[in-house]
């Protein structure tokens, strides 16, 4: 084989992996150009992108998990304690990103505005309540007050248009489950305001050496709970053309 072409064949091989890594290079600008939920939630909030929150569908209501929602009582005299403690609780919303979401705020309208077309009833994101509530507390224990709250699930379709392409497209969809507290008695769940009490700890006995044989309260909250939530989203989020989300193809025309 001639000089030129031994030439000719190197240079087609090395044009050949230049292009191959040019390709795998703008795979992976491409991926890493995609958004994530977050980002694309941030912009359903702020209002820069429109969003719907589509397909919701309402699940039963549940009792969430017993919360501490008063001071502690500690009974470290020889007789019985009994006190009356003032509570207060609230309850909000999250997703499954365990976000926050506001009362009032824009994410929230636009559920209760998906759930009241379809449900005829209003979604609420936040409950606030409060009261107050006799205890007695045993020689040598502690004592608080304790609320579990009735919840609800909303599942949908979060869908957001865009003015103008975002991250290559007009049209974003990811799917969300939404967690918020629910009126009380819904699905027959009512709410539930408990005492609890247990025996002092050892390193709280030794807080009685400073407050002497009596009782006294404090702000430490010394129930410790783990709220149930839906397992964080790993989805990743899909483009469409306004209606379906479809296949990983760039729009190329601004949908109506």
């Amino acid at each position: 084989m001639s000089t030129s072409r031994i030439n000719l064949c190197r240079a087609l091989v090395v044009g050949s992996l230049s292009a191959a890594v040019v390709a795998a290079g703008s795979v992976a600008a491409f991926a890493s150009s995609e958004p994530t939920i977050k980002e694309l939630m941030a912009d359903c909030a702020s209002g820069t992108g429109k969003c719907t929150f589509n397909d919701p569908v309402v699940k039963g209501a549940y009792l969430g998990d017993y919360h501490q929602v008063s001071n502690t009582l500690y009974n470290c005299s020889t007789s019985p304690a009994t006190q009356s403690m003032d509570w207060s609780d609230s309850v909000g919303s999250t997703d499954t990103l365990e976000t926050s979401i506001t009362a009032g705020g824009k994410i929230s309208g636009i559920v209760d505005l998906s759930v009241t077309a379809k449900y005829g009833h209003t979604w609420s994101t936040e409950h606030r309540e409060g009261g107050s509530l006799g205890m007695t507390v045993k020689p040598g224990e502690v004592g608080w007050i304790s609320r579990a709250q009735a919840m609800r699930q909303v599942y949908g379709t979060w869908q957001t248009h865009y003015d103008n392409p975002h991250w290559g497209h007009y049209y974003w969809y990811w799917h969300d489950t939404i967690t918020s507290p629910a009126p009380n008695g819904t699905d027959g769940v009512t709410n539930a305001v408990v005492v609890k009490t247990r025996p002092m700890t050892d390193q709280e006995k030794k807080s009685c050496e400073v407050h002497g044989k009596r009782a006294f309260t404090s702000g430490v909250r010394v129930e410790k709970t783990v709220p149930k939530r839906p397992a964080p989203s790993s989805e990743t989020p899909q483009p469409g053309d306004g209606r379906t989300p479809n296949s990983r193809e760039e729009d190329t025309h601004h949908a109506s």
